[in-house]
C-alpha cells in the first residue's frame, strides 16, 4: 500500500495512503492532534482523530501538484504516468510546495 508522511511547516502532521482498492485515506498524527500550537493542515482537513476518506486523491493534495508543460516534464523526466497522481505527489511534493505543507514518499512503500 503506497503511503507517505504529511509535513506541515516541517513537522510531521499525519500519513497520506493510497488502499489496493484505490481509496486515499489522510490520517493526523495523534502527537499532531494533541499539539495544540500545530494548525490544521488546510480548512478541508480540520484537526479530527477520524481518517478522512476519499476515492480520489484529495482536492487540496491535487492542488500541489504541477500542471502543463511542468507536469508534462516531471512525469517524462521522472517515468510517472501523468495519470498516477499519488506517486507523482511523493516524487515531487517533498521540498519547496506552495504554502506549507510538504509530502514524503516511505521508503518500501
Amino acid at each position: 500500500m503506497p503511503e507517505a508522511r504529511v509535513f506541515c511547516r516541517g513537522v510531521f502532521a499525519g500519513t497520506l495512503t493510497k488502499r489496493a482498492e484505490g481509496l486515499y485515506c489522510f490520517a493526523y498524527a495523534p502527537e499532531y492532534l494533541n499539539a495544540p500550537h500545530c494548525p490544521a493542515i488546510s480548512v478541508t482537513f480540520p484537526k479530527q482523530a477520524t481518517p478522512f476518506e476519499s476515492p480520489v486523491l484529495f482536492p487540496f493534495f491535487f492542488g500541489l501538484l504541477a500542471e502543463g508543460e511542468e507536469q508534462a516534464l516531471q512525469c517524462r523526466v521522472l517515468k510517472i504516468d501523468e495519470r498516477d497522481h499519488f506517486t507523482r505527489l511523493v516524487k515531487t511534493c517533498a521540498v519547496e510546495t506552495i504554502g506549507g505543507v510538504t509530502v514524503k514518499e516511505v521508503a518500501g512503500s
